[in-house]
């Protein structure tokens, strides 16, 4: 219950009580409380503005008081229609035409899809300096995490990338893919810590320390057991899981650990020896397609130092778990609401939940955050952790 109710509402006993005394003439000895949460009634607040005009009586200059900075039209919304319809649009992935539904429901005002996609422009240009200073953070981060996922542009597929951490939160639109999208968001190629990801090949090309994500080796490694019949797989996923765990109860000794990385070399042999190298095809240019089983063991082979280093470093995680709980979103965003219809709109939406995210994982509240976008002190998370 609320020590502080906004209403209070007496309920006085009258009457009689059984035995004929009239309630009136009592004294109330103590009461029994019970509250209503609920909303005020929602409506539309209109503030007026009136700007005095004088003239000089020497001179005849005429001059008008100036009205507040964030008072630019005759008559516009307020920076908590624009708050609202960005919360509803780009935190929880709301349609543009519905959230005009929404806020004409709830408000009183039905504002144009071109409306919403203005707030949501304007959000992400004032969110500029939000985005520099997050992405000088995240350069300094020990351990980041990576993934992308596919975004539609007028039908056309292209990329939104994620870089993150347990407090900060980058997110990146960009037509490409490759190495050309981490470039645009300028923190990946000059990043010196560790970057934990799923062996996508670009991620190579980084100047960064690499460990690759457990959880996606494990899957492989079931694959290739269960439908495939590869013993080797599954033995190496036994081993592999029993010592994340032993590792992860604080049980893992170093003769464990030395133990399970000579397990580790052996089983990859022998995953080479069963899957031998495919013979060159007559007529065919370019590389053999080598078996699922050789191309996983060449792979943990070539970057043995990046699989095993949850081993090694008490920072990095067996999984890339974060990067996957951040970029999974979009994921929700496709199936909700679907693509964008520029790519500036990925771009400005990229910004935002850029924002939204990192507001969340720090525990701000993201309402009093993208309103405070629209009065012009917005607030910022803490770029310090």
């Amino acid at each position: 219950m609320s020590a502080h109710p906004d209403e209070t509402v007496p309920l006085s006993l009258t009457g009689h009580c059984p035995c004929g005394q009239v309630w009136d003439n009592v004294s109330v000895q103590t009461t029994v409380s019970r509250q209503v949460h609920d909303l005020p009634e929602l409506q539309l607040r209109v503030t007026e503005y009136r700007a005095d005009v004088k003239v000089c009586p020497t001179c005849h200059h005429r001059q008008q008081a100036p009205f507040p900075g964030h008072v630019s039209g005759q008559v516009q919304y307020g920076p908590r229609i624009h708050g609202l319809a960005v919360y509803l649009n780009a935190a929880h992935f709301i349609p543009l035409e519905r959230t005009s539904e929404i806020l004409e429901a709830l408000c009183g005002v039905r504002p144009s899809d071109g409306t919403i996609a203005l707030n949501l422009h304007l959000a992400a240009a004032k969110l500029e300096d939000f985005e520099t200073q997050l992405k000088a953070a995240l350069q300094k981060q020990p351990v980041l995490h990576a993934d992308e996922t596919g975004s539609k542009v007028n039908g056309q597929l292209q990329w939104m990338h994620v870089v993150s951490c347990a407090q900060l939160t980058l997110y990146g639109h960009h037509p490409k893919r490759g190495f050309a999208a981490l470039d645009a968001m300028n923190v990946l190629p000059q990043y010196q810590g560790i970057l934990v990801h799923d062996a996508w090949s670009t991620y190579f090309k980084l100047p960064a320390q690499h460990a690759l994500c457990g959880a996606h080796l494990l899957r492989e490694l079931r694959g290739l057991a269960e439908h495939h019949a590869q013993g080797w797989a599954g033995e190496l996923r036994d081993a592999l899981r029993r010592v994340y765990h032993e590792q992860k109860q604080g049980i893992l000794t170093a003769t464990a650990r030395t133990a399970f990385e000579h397990q580790f070399d052996a089983l990859l042999e022998k995953a080479l020896q069963v899957n031998p190298e495919a013979p060159p095809v007559p007529g065919r240019r370019g590389r053999t397609r080598q078996s699922l089983g050789r191309n996983l063991a060449l792979r943990c082979r070539q970057h043995r130092e990046a699989v095993l280093r949850f081993l090694h470093d008490e920072r990095v995680p067996f999984d890339n778990n974060q990067a996957e709980r951040d970029v999974r979103l979009w994921c929700v965003k496709r199936k909700v609401s679907g693509g964008f219809r520029s790519a500036e709109g990925g771009q400005n939406f990229a910004r935002i939940r850029s924002y939204i995210s990192t507001l969340g994982k720090q525990g701000l509240n993201v309402w009093y955050g993208l309103v405070s976008v629209f009065t012009g002190n917005v607030l910022m998370p803490d770029f310090s952790v």
